[in-house]
């Protein structure tokens, strides 16, 4: 074992924990590698010029991934406002409303998985630097596009290109930043530069549009991500290639990365959250054979992906995610954690827009404000917990960040519409970050530090998929509870125009004012109860995690 994973999973794992942790999943040519490097006090992946980095050059190696994400999310901020004019310019039809949004989630989330495996293969700064180049094209190609098709696809690929990205940044900092505070803070940046990116496009894409037009955010973002790439030729780190020197780059890629365990996972996620995303927009779906069929072949593949890993390990070949790993208790609970919070987290920015805009009747320019205090509060939330994250136990930093959270769907499902924003749900966006972005630096602390030394970027991809798969999950859970409740208090119809209790257009048109409110209310109960169960699987599944992210002597 080597020793950054001896380290970093004693900081907070029994005896018991650890002895479950002994690689029969890593290949005989990566127990070599390891082996041979257990004489020297740093990861394997490490070249010697990176011993002891000046702090130009760390600054440097996490202020280069953190600006790729900045703009990536920057263009999330501009479609979450700029949707309606873009719909209009492209006559994006209504069946394909909401694809430019959640269609960049589905792709990055389908092939996070792959791309950590090859990254960890061929280099994270290889697939670093094709990753961002690819992100500015497609970003730029979008501002291009003359049809809602092109710019859906375009989109989509932004997504695959992404994924590219987010392993690789986390190798990469793991690799050319020295573990305890430095590393931690490095963490904690790559999780605040997300919201602040999509904070600023929320705001500027608003002013964009009136004055130059929603093409110009696009402009903007694909010349943000160039720039980006530009230093990253010198900045980044070289991490060394996990694979069997006599082989080439392409055969490498086709014998050791294990594509049947990568497509039975990415498959399995993307096909239900597919599922979710139909259901979401009509709960009559279920009934169509087409969506059964998906939903059995999407259980089929999540439940072929655990033997599939056996199969892999008895064979000695290298398994993406091994089931050892899941005996891991502070593992196992940390991916539950996760999953929950994401979906907590993008629901409640969802709701809350939807909230504002179909219950209270704002504007959507007024509406993006009423959400940037969740924004500042995320971006701050991040550094901090990257600081202090080594100082006191990791539970208790997620129990007490999670009740706390638990209160801005709690207020929402309380809060009267005709009070003004600032007696509650300016509290409920104080409060709504609070579990997510504690959560991401810790969290990926406990994932990366369960993964040996050389598969940091595959690690990176595993926090990924369960984040966006949770988010996905999360929010189509949540919109099939207010559906379910509009249509009981509805008595099971739709209401159109005319009927009593008003009608609306919008995310949930023809209910009417009254089962709209219900539905929104019964959604925030749901977000609730999730947040009750994220600090109280903290309390149990970490209950023997001490401190994370301390640097050995």
């Amino acid at each position: 074992m080597s020793c950054t994973t001896t380290l970093e999973l004693s900081e907070f794992q029994t005896q018991a924990e650890i002895s479950t942790y002994n690689p029969p999943h890593i290949p005989t040519h990566h127990d070599i590698k390891i082996n041979s490097h257990e004489r020297d006090n740093l990861p394997p992946a490490a070249p010697a010029s990176r011993q002891n980095p000046s702090k130009l050059r760390i600054t440097l190696t996490i202020l280069q991934p953190c600006l790729v994400n900045f703009f990536s999310s920057f263009t999330s901020g501009i479609i979450t406002v700029a949707l309606p004019a873009i719909a209009s310019s492209l006559s994006i039809p209504a069946s394909l409303y909401l694809w430019p949004s959640s269609v960049y989630g589905l792709t990055s989330g389908a092939a996070l998985l792959m791309a950590g495996s090859i990254a960890d293969l061929v280099g994270a700064r290889n697939v670093e630097l094709v990753g961002i180049l690819l992100l500015s094209t497609f970003v730029l190609a979008q501002s291009f596009s003359s049809t809602g098709i092109q710019f859906i696809v375009f989109r989509a690929l932004q997504g695959v290109a992404l994924a590219m990205h987010i392993p690789a940044s986390v190798s990469l900092i793991a690799a050319g930043v020295p573990e305890g505070r430095a590393r931690n803070f490095g963490f904690g940046c790559l999780g605040m530069s997300q919201p602040l990116g999509f904070s600023v496009g929320l705001v500027a894409s608003g002013i964009m549009v009136e004055r130059a037009g929603w093409r110009s955010a696009f402009y903007l973002s694909a010349a943000g991500l160039f720039l980006a790439s530009i230093p990253a030729f010198w900045v980044l780190p070289k991490v060394e290639a996990n694979r069997q020197r006599e082989w080439s780059v392409w055969m490498s890629i086709c014998r050791e990365i294990d594509w049947v365990g990568g497509g039975l996972a990415s498959g399995g996620l993307a096909i239900l959250a597919y599922v979710l995303a139909i259901l979401s927009a009509d709960l009559a779906a279920f009934k169509r054979t087409t969506t059964v069929v998906l939903f059995v072949v999407s259980v089929v593949l999540m439940i072929a992906f655990p033997f599939w890993m056996h199969h892999r390990e008895r064979s000695g070949k290298p398994a993406l995610v091994p089931n050892s790993l899941w005996k891991n208790t502070a593992f196992t609970t940390t991916c539950m954690m996760v999953a929950l919070s994401y979906g907590v987290a993008n629901s409640l920015a969802l709701f809350s827009s939807l909230f504002f805009q179909e219950i209270q009747d704002k504007s959507t320019l007024t509406t993006s404000l009423y959400l940037l205090p969740n924004m500042v509060v995320a971006i701050l939330l991040n550094l901090i917990t990257g600081l202090l994250v080594h100082r006191w136990p990791a539970r208790w930093f997620i129990v007490i960040s999670s009740f706390l959270c638990a209160l801005s769907p709690l207020i929402m499902a309380l809060v009267p519409p005709g009070w003004s924003y600032w007696y509650l749900e300016f509290w409920a966006q104080i409060f709504a970050p609070l579990s997510l972005q504690v959560l991401y630096t810790i969290g990926l602390i406990i994932v990366s530090s369960s993964f040996p030394a050389e598969t940091q970027a595959l690690a990176g991809a595993v926090f990924s998929t369960v984040g966006t798969f949770g988010s996905s999950f999360g929010i189509g859970m949540c919109q099939l509870v207010a559906l379910g409740v509009m249509d009981t208090k509805g008595e099971g119809k739709n209401k159109g125009p005319g009927d009593d209790g008003g009608s609306r257009g919008g995310a949930f048109g023809g209910y009417g004012d009254a089962e709209a409110l219900e539905g929104f209310r019964a959604a925030f109960w749901t977000m609730f109860a999730c947040m009750v169960t994220v600090g109280l699987l903290a309390m149990y599944g970490l209950r023997k995690t001490g401190k994370v992210g301390v640097k050995r002597e």
